[in-house]
């Protein structure tokens, strides 16, 4: 018998345009489902493949796909994205801490590698799968179990070897092992973790972000098409925005002018245009804001970067928003930034929305807006009560809740940017350093911090032999 919220569902108009839908709520697909009738067995002894058109609540359209042959009873179900291959690649890394975090759904395309970082373990790319986090340790145990008693006569060796990461992950099923980390890795851009409002109680718990592909996963996706790279056939320099000369190697930046860089599309590998231009922040320093067009495929992105050299501490920004008027400061959050907001349980990693420069209230609005869109439909309706735990929704909403009262300034609140590179600014009124609602600090960067960037190796420093050596102490802290 449906409960309360499938009666409800049911009842509601976003049921009725799921009769029209191709791709309806997957919760009203097994509704579906549940009352039909089942096909018999064709008598040539086939088997038979079912189909399933679905919506994944925080994610998209995908096909689940099952075949059952009743002859040999040999069964496989596996899942494939319906929509395009996306703009980018996706990485979301995910630390879990508790029991309820082996529930997490996980929508995993057969483009997508899993890495477990605490067991070096990589799960190639291979069949899609729509599980959770302990069907895959589950999966992965499987496979590594199959053999065992054959390689503890042949190979101890490497019987022992399996048998210790075996061991591992039974203790990672049982939860007796946390925290672990695992990484989905998916260059289509089709794979995705299950979120949650509590993740920003951890720092680092969830962190997703989207990144160019190489031209091996693009050659892998089958986007090039029998195109060749523009990197390798011209030279990229810069060039004057409308001017159809060749370009200017030797020119200097000037603020205010806008330059056009020919690059890759990272969407559809075709030729495509960068605009920069530099930017001068009073107060500040100088930034280059960047926007990369692709007339083929529509694709389109915009970027800030600093410049200037790294600086020796990091910096956080306090913005204590009172008032209409702290939302309309202008703001730049660094793409290497760590962005919270405690009072409504925010927290964006670095890397996830990369740099941006707009005001406090536009910053806001697109962390919220991002977020929704991967919990909400297309059509900006919520998914169906089937498609969602009771318990889930009420989190979600009242989240949100808190999200919009915080841009329609009806609380006060802190927003809080630690950047270990110092390039993130926010607007300061009056003189700088008498503006009561905003304020900083340095900080010394952490080591993970250090290797993050790439520093802990770098080589930066000419010594008296000539050779290029890390930063000495003293030097390196300013000393």
């Amino acid at each position: 018998m449906a409960d309360h919220s499938t009666n409800e569902y049911l009842s509601s108009t976003r049921a009725q345009k799921d009769e029209n839908d191709l791709f309806s709520a997957i919760g009203k697909q097994v509704l579906g489902l549940s009352g039909g009738d089942n096909e018999e067995p064709p008598e040539d002894e086939r088997g038979t493949t079912r189909l399933l058109l679905t919506k994944i609540p925080f994610f998209r359209e995908i096909i689940i796909m099952s075949f059952f042959c009743d002859h040999c009873h040999f069964r496989n179900n596996e899942i494939q994205p319906a929509g395009q291959i996306q703009d980018q690649g996706s990485k979301t890394t995910f630390k879990l801490t508790q029991m309820e975090d082996l529930q997490r759904q996980i929508v995993k395309s057969d483009s997508a590698s899993i890495y477990i970082q605490e067991l070096e373990l990589e799960i190639p790319a291979g069949r899609g799968r729509l599980t959770d986090i302990e069907g895959i340790l589950s999966e992965v145990l499987t496979g590594l179990e199959s053999g065992q008693r054959e390689r503890k006569r042949n190979d101890l060796e490497t019987f022992q070897k399996i048998d210790a990461v075996v061991q591992s992950l039974i203790k990672m099923s049982m939860g007796a092992k946390f925290p672990f980390t695992i990484e989905l890795d998916d260059p289509a851009g089709n794979s995705s973790i299950e979120p949650s409002p509590s993740d920003a109680a951890i720092k680092g718990k969830y962190v997703h972000a989207q990144y160019p592909r190489k031209p091996e996963q693009n050659t892998a996706l089958g986007l090039f098409n029998g195109h060749e790279s523009t990197n390798d056939d011209r030279e990229i320099v810069p060039q004057v925005q409308g001017d159809g000369e060749t370009g200017m190697e030797d020119v200097d930046i000037l603020e205010g002018q806008t330059y056009d860089l020919p690059v890759d599309c990272p969407g559809c590998t075709k030729p495509a245009h960068m605009s920069i231009q530099m930017v001068n922040i009073p107060h500040f320093k100088q930034v280059v804001l960047s926007t990369t067009r692709c007339d083929n495929c529509n694709f389109r992105v915009s970027e800030v970067k600093t410049g200037g050299e790294i600086p020796d501490k990091g910096r956080r920004i306090y913005l204590q928003v009172k008032g209409p008027e702290d939302l309309r400061r202008d703001i730049l959050k660094g793409e290497h930034c760590l962005l919270k907001v405690p009072e409504c349980t925010v927290e964006v990693q670095p890397g996830s929305m990369g740099g941006r420069f707009t005001t406090v209230e536009g910053l806001l609005m697109q962390v919220r807006d991002d977020l929704k869109s991967s919990i909400f439909d297309t059509e900006g309706e919520e998914l169906g009560p089937d498609s969602m735990p009771l318990g889930k929704r009420k989190a979600w909403d009242e989240f949100f809740f808190k999200m919009d009262k915080a841009i329609n300034c009806e609380m006060e609140y802190t927003i809080i940017m630690e950047d270990p590179l110092d390039g993130s600014y926010c607007q300061a009124f009056g003189e700088p350093g008498k503006d009561g609602n905003v304020r900083s600090e340095d900080y010394e960067r952490t080591a993970e911090e250090n290797e993050y960037l790439g520093l802990t190796d770098m080589r930066t420093y000419l010594n008296e032999d000539g050779e290029y050596v890390k930063e000495p102490t003293g030097r390196a802290n300013g000393g």
